[in-house]
């Protein structure tokens, strides 16, 4: 009686082995077929995408308390213009940074925070997270997502660093802490 139960449990872990050995292989051949479908398409919507030295697409957003922003309104400045949203992990890991780096170079550089709203849990949430977080840069809303995808935001957060002159001097997926940031900015013309 022994003999068949370690019988079938070794019957069953091979089945299994050969279930995942062979899910594994046709997973990466599914998966780059449907980014490559998908990386396609979002990029034939979103334009070509931003490099050095670009003039990055101008913008006019409202923030939570109904003030204007404009892109354009801070030539002359440099600026870090971010994307990202609340319920992601690395944009919550990265705000506390943010906010360090704007409350020690305000005068210099700006920080524009443009929330995906169109990707996020509504207007309460983001409220209620400025406020946990205790955030005092501007936070666009991205409201239809139009400006997310002209910036080709696939990824959040993502981040482009704007010269004074209002080019695009670097694009940064994923989060930055304060050396990072400052590292580019001092980069930065």
């Amino acid at each position: 009686m022994m003999k068949k139960w370690v019988a079938l449990l070794g019957l069953a872990v091979l089945i299994g082995i050969a279930t995942y050995s062979f899910a594994e292989q046709n997973a990466d051949s599914v998966d780059t077929l449907n980014n490559e479908q998908l990386g396609t398409d979002l990029l034939s919507s979103a334009g070509s995408e931003l490099k050095k030295g670009d003039l990055p697409p101008d913008f006019t957003l409202t923030t939570l308390d109904g003030e204007e922003v404009r892109l354009s309104d801070y030539k002359g400045k440099k600026v870090i213009l971010n994307f990202w949203a609340t319920w992601c992990p690395p944009c919550k890991a990265e705000m506390p940074h943010m906010q360090n780096f704007y409350d020690a170079n305000k005068e210099e550089v700006e920080v524009l925070a443009v929330n995906l709203t169109d990707k996020d849990n509504g207007v309460e949430t983001i409220q209620q997270f400025i406020e946990d977080y205790e955030l005092t840069f501007p936070i666009p809303l991205d409201k239809e997502g139009e400006v997310g995808t002209a910036y080709q935001a696939l990824t959040i957060p993502t981040s482009y660093i704007i010269t004074s002159e209002g080019t695009v001097q670097h694009k940064i997926v994923g989060p930055m802490d304060e050396a990072m940031m400052e590292q580019l900015i001092s980069s930065t013309p």
